[in-house]
């Protein structure tokens, strides 16, 4: 960007064109921008600033005396001065391409420093780039310091009129210097000039008069001759409503005299009127209250507008009272009002209950030396508990947001002292809060409180357990993660726990509400792992007077989705689930087949109703390559003692008919025989045994 620029003020230099009408008798000035181009050469195609001694500082070539030279003389000085380095300098441009000024602004203001200026720049532009003047500059001794000598002139005048002749102009090497104000002292603070200006007139001068004490305005005023107390009074801005007028004290010619304000108002005697010199000072004390008393005096303290001791008329009552010292402020609490009697007694006072029409008679009596207090309201975040007697308050702790002692009120219910605390957590188990209200002196009562059920039902108030002033509220929270919150299972009781065993992914002890199902707590348990046998899920049930055990099927239920095959889970019973590769030790012979015989794997398995032989078959691995199928043997022991029937495999293989297929029940035996127990065989083997005998007999016969 810049070389476009530099670009540009050469063609409009080449073609005669000049940026002012005089710039051919223009003489170079120290902070003027000095173009020079010559093609080809990076570190010269710039402008460079004459400085302070006048001169350029160009690269490789060092110093050009500038100052005072025409645009002509200045090229040539350059010229010459690069011919040192370059030889072919025929393209050489040297031109003024900014017209400046070097300014020093020092003083009051904002940035003082150095500042490279246009030209024509005024010196409100220097105050501007100086960051304008600091509060406190004194405006009408700003001072131009230019070769040696010094300018004073007044920029305030300037500011009131806008004439600009009153300013003088800017040369190169100017000093602009501003100074403070004497106002603002000899030490550096904030100015305030609204300060300043109430403090008095009269400064630091030692002649000027001093008022001080209850007054308005109390300063430093200078001494004119028609002016009295009065008058000096009226400077300062009055006296305050806490001035004592009548002992005003006034040193004037080294002598001390008491004025009363109030006589020479009420008289107009002149007279009076103490003299007032060169160096006076006038004090204005402060009235002392007097401390009222008397037989016929109340007492009103504490959080109302006009706290104080009222004179007590036969007639006033406790509003009147109360009214007369401006009523409870925004910060009383209107509800424990006490009246503290003469005699020591204290009478509550319930006035939130008696506007709203709600008490029972009327507001106390108050009789001469009664005292009313109405306390401050209490902040929720008040650390000072003690604020509030045991016998006013209730307690609620645990999983609420914020559990504390609650000054209480009989109108309120347990309801709305869990909203003032801000309600239960989401940790809250809101199905079992504890609730002890004291009875007696020496008895409480305890209750427990579903605020599920309560809600759900949209039961009426009357249902909620009683509160008052000394009950206790615990939340209880509701458990973690059983994996690992084993040291709390001491606050959750076994009546409102399901115990999940077996092939789960969290075993434990899990918190359960009869509206759950068994589904939910096998959620809760992260459901059955890979080694779960889903057929044989047993939940023992101790609702009763005695425990029984019942059997799910879960696999059935994920195939039809029955849910009458689910068993009714209450608080208290116990979800085991086996391992699907268990023992067969482990399993009664009522609920396994037996496969014995020529099979690849003979043992004891868990059978279905819904399975059929050939499951059973696939399921031991298959008959072995010794076996005789068409004698499959199966043994009824479950439906018919003692009876057995067989079964052709290898004609079932042939036919396929399925009615062929035997019925088996648990506690039944599958028996697959060996080729070596078919009949065919064994006739085999008797002709083998009479060849092998009449062999020997011929063989016998020979011999």
């Amino acid at each position: 960007m810049k070389k476009i620029i530099l670009l540009l003020i050469l063609v409009t230099h080449a073609l005669g064109f000049s940026l002012t009408a005089s710039a051919d008798e223009y003489r170079a000035q120290i902070g003027d921008q000095i173009a020079i181009m010559l093609p080809g050469e990076v570190t010269l195609n710039k402008e460079f600033q004459i400085d302070r001694q006048g001169r350029l500082t160009l690269p490789e070539v060092g110093m050009v005396q500038a100052l005072g030279k025409t645009e002509p003389e200045l090229a040539e000085a350059v010229k010459e001065t690069l011919s040192t380095v370059f030889r072919d300098l025929s393209s050489l441009q040297v031109f003024v391409s900014k017209r400046q000024l070097l300014v020093t602004i020092q003083g009051y203001v904002e940035d003082p420093g150095e500042f490279t200026l246009k030209q024509n720049a005024s010196i409100q532009m220097a105050l501007y780039a100086a960051g304008g003047l600091r509060t406190g500059a004194q405006l009408d001794r700003f001072q131009l310091r230019r070769n040696g000598e010094v300018l004073t002139f007044d920029y305030k005048k300037f500011l009131d009129t806008g004439d600009d002749s009153l300013l003088p102009t800017l040369n190169s090497l100017d000093t602009l210097f501003i100074p403070a104000s004497p106002m603002i002292g000899n030490v550096e603070q904030n100015f305030d000039p609204a300060a300043l200006a109430d403090s008095g007139d009269a400064a630091e001068d030692r002649k000027a008069i001093k008022v001080f004490g209850e007054v308005i305005r109390p300063g430093s005023f200078s001494a004119k001759e028609e002016n009295n107390l009065v008058d000096l009074l009226m400077r300062a801005g009055g006296v305050t409503r806490y001035a004592s007028v009548e002992q005003i004290r006034v040193i004037s010619s080294n002598e001390p005299r008491t004025f009363n304000l109030k006589q020479y108002l009420d008289s107009g005697d002149e007279s009076l009127l103490p003299n007032i010199v060169e160096g006076s000072t006038i004090f204005v004390p402060k009235q002392e209250e007097e401390i009222k008393t008397g037989s016929n005096t109340v007492y009103v303290m504490g959080e109302v507008a006009k706290p104080g001791a009222y004179e007590g008329k036969d007639d006033a009552t406790f509003i009147d009272i109360l009214a007369n010292a401006g009523g409870p402020t925004r910060f009383a609490e209107s509800r424990q009002i006490r009246v503290i009697k003469a005699d020591g007694t204290t009478v509550p006072f319930d006035l939130n209950l008696f506007t709203e029409g709600k008490m029972v008679g009327g507001p106390p009596n108050i009789e001469p030396g009664d005292a009313i207090f109405v306390p401050e309201k209490l902040d929720l975040n008040e650390k000072s508990w003690l604020k509030v007697q045991p016998d006013r308050a209730v307690r609620i702790i645990g999983e609420v947001l914020r559990p504390s002692r609650i000054e209480w009120s009989d109108e309120m219910s347990l309801l709305d002292l869990l909203a003032h605390v801000g309600g239960p957590t989401s940790r809250a188990d809101t199905s079992q809060i504890e609730v002890v209200t004291p009875v007696s002196a020496n008895k409480s009562k305890s209750y427990t409180f579903n605020l599920d059920v309560f809600l759900k039902e949209g039961r009426p108030d009357s249902d909620l357990p009683p509160v008052r002033a000394g009950t206790t509220v615990r939340v209880h929270d509701l458990p973690d993660d059983p994996v690992d919150n084993k040291s709390k299972w001491i606050r959750q009781s076994s009546e409102s726990s399901i115990y999940v065993f077996g092939q789960v992914g969290a075993p434990g002890r899990y918190r359960f509400t009869n509206e759950m199902h068994f589904l939910d707590i096998l959620s809760a348990a992260d459901g059955p792992t890979a080694n779960a046998d889903l057929h044989n899920i047993r939940v023992t049930h101790l609702d009763g007077k005695h425990a029984r055990v019942s059997r799910l099927n879960l696999a059935m239920f994920f195939e039809t989705g029955d849910s009458t095959l689910l068993p009714d889970v209450k608080m208290g019973d116990t979800i085991y689930i086996p391992e699907k590769n268990r023992n067969w030790l482990d399993r009664p012979k009522e609920e396994t087949i037996r496969v014995l015989g020529a099979i690849n794997r003979p043992g004891r398995y868990t059978f279905d109703d819904h399975m059929t032989i050939l499951d059973l078959l696939a399921e031991a691995g298959g008959p072995s390559a010794n076996a005789y199928i068409e004698k499959i043997t199966v043994v009824n022991m479950s439906c018919c003692r003692d009876q057995a029937r067989t079964f052709d495999l290898s004609e079932f293989s042939r036919t396929a008919r399925f009615q062929d297929l035997p019925v088996l029940r648990v506690g039944d035996t599958v028996y697959v025989p060996t080729k070596e127990e078919s009949t065919a065989e064994k006739i085999r083997q008797g002709i083998t045994d009479i060849f092998q005998i009449a062999g020997i007999a011929a063989l016998v016969g020979i011999l």
